[in-house]
C-alpha cells in the first residue's frame, strides 16, 4: 500500500469523501490520460481519477485537465439512460480535474481487454455492448439539450480528431484531404452524447452487463464515431489474438446488429455509412497516429494494417460488413 498524493486526499476531502482516519492507497495501472487510484479508507474503497495535462505517450500531446469535469457529466447522463452502465459518481472536484467513482472489484468487473487477450470471446457480451451503447446514444439524442452541458468541441479536436486523423494524414500525405473530410463530416454531424473512447481497455464486464469507464473525451457530436471506435479494436485484435479471429469477426457483426436499430434520430444506414467511412482511418491511426495499440509489434502486421486501410480509403464503402469483409481478407491473407 502506499501513501496517496496529497492533492488528491485534498480533492477528496472538499467532496467531503474522507473521514477522519489516515487513508491508504494502491495506484492503478493503465491509463496514459490519468492518474488512478484506490483509496482504502473507514473499511471502504473508492477509486479517484486526476487528469494529466500530458498524456503518456511517446508524442507531445497536450489536453486540457478540464475535460474531468465533462467525464462526471458524461457519467451522471449515462448512468440515467442506462442504470449501471457507469461506476456510482461520488463527487468531483473542477479545481484539480479530480473525480471520485465507486470502486468495482476485478474479481466481479473484469476488464474485457484482458479477456479477449486471453483468447475470451464472448459475441454475446459484444452484442450488449453495442445494445447499451445505442441506448445511451438514443436517450440522448432525444434530450437535445443535453448539447449545452457539452461545450467540448474543442477538446474533443485535440484528444481524438487531431492525434487521431489529422496526424495520421500527417504521416500518409497523399490521405491528408481525406482525413480532414472526414474530421470535417464528424464535427457537422451533431446528433448525440458521445463517450469518444469506447475501447475494451475501458469496458469491464460486470454482473449486470457492460460497464463504460474513462468518458475523457465526452463531446455532443457524432455517436458513429463511439460505434467505429469500439469495432475499430475489434478488428486489429485479430492480429493480436489470431487463434480467436473468427469469434472477433462474429463480434464485430453482433455489435453492429445490436447497435443500429436503435438508430432512431437519423436513417441508420447513414450513420452506418459515416461509421464505415471512419473505421479505415481508424485502423490506420492505430499504427501510424499519436496513439500507436502496443500490442501491433511487427513490420508485417502494420503493412497489414496500411494496406487495407489505405485501400478502404480510396474506395469507401458504405456498409460495415464490408469493412470487415475486406479486413477479413487482408488478415487471412
Amino acid at each position: 500500500m502506499e501513501t496517496p498524493p496529497k492533492d488528491i486526499l485534498d480533492a477528496l476531502a472538499r467532496m467531503h469523501l474522507l473521514a477522519n482516519d489516515r487513508p491508504s492507497g494502491q495506484r492503478l495501472t493503465g491509463g496514459v490520460s490519468s492518474d488512478i487510484w484506490r483509496i482504502d479508507h473507514s473499511g471502504t474503497s473508492i477509486c479517484v481519477k486526476r487528469a494529466l495535462s500530458k498524456l503518456r505517450v511517446t508524442a507531445d500531446w497536450q489536453a486540457p485537465v478540464e475535460r474531468n469535469l465533462y467525464e462526471a457529466r458524461w457519467m451522471r447522463v449515462a448512468s440515467q439512460a442506462v442504470p449501471h452502465a457507469t461506476p456510482a459518481l461520488l463527487g468531483q472536484d473542477e479545481a484539480t480535474g479530480t473525480l471520485a467513482m465507486e470502486y468495482l472489484p476485478p474479481e466481479q468487473y473484469k476488464l474485457w481487454k484482458g479477456l479477449l487477450r486471453d483468447g475470451s470471446v464472448d459475441v454475446g457480451f459484444a452484442a450488449a455492448v453495442g445494445t447499451v451503447l445505442g441506448r445511451i446514444h438514443a436517450v440522448t439524442a432525444a434530450t437535445p439539450s443535453l448539447a449545452g452541458e457539452f461545450p467540448t468541441d474543442d477538446i474533443f479536436f485535440d484528444i481524438r480528431l487531431e492525434p487521431y486523423l489529422t496526424h495520421t494524414g500527417q504521416a500518409h500525405p497523399d490521405l491528408a484531404d481525406h482525413m480532414r473530410m472526414l474530421i470535417d463530416t464528424t464535427q457537422r454531424n451533431k446528433h448525440a452524447l458521445v463517450h469518444g473512447d469506447v475501447s475494451p481497455k475501458n469496458i469491464l464486464c460486470g454482473p449486470d452487463g457492460p460497464v463504460f469507464l474513462d468518458a475523457e473525451c465526452a463531446w455532443w457530436g457524432d455517436p458513429a464515431f463511439d460505434l467505429a471506435f469500439c469495432l475499430n479494436h475489434l478488428m486489429l485484435k485479430c492480429l493480436w489474438v489470431p487463434g480467436a479471429r473468427g469469434a472477433l469477426v462474429d463480434s464485430f457483426h453482433a455489435m453492429t446488429a445490436a447497435y443500429l436499430p436503435l438508430v432512431a434520430w437519423e436513417t441508420p444506414a447513414v450513420l452506418e455509412m459515416r461509421a464505415a467511412h471512419l473505421l479505415p482511418a481508424l485502423f490506420l491511426a492505430r499504427v501510424d497516429g499519436k496513439s500507436p495499440v502496443e500490442y501491433i509489434t511487427l513490420d508485417t502486421q502494420r503493412d497489414k494494417v496500411r494496406v487495407v486501410a489505405r485501400r478502404l480509403l480510396f474506395n469507401p464503402p458504405d456498409r460495415l460488413s464490408d469493412v470487415v469483409a475486406a479486413w477479413n481478407q487482408e488478415i487471412a491473407g
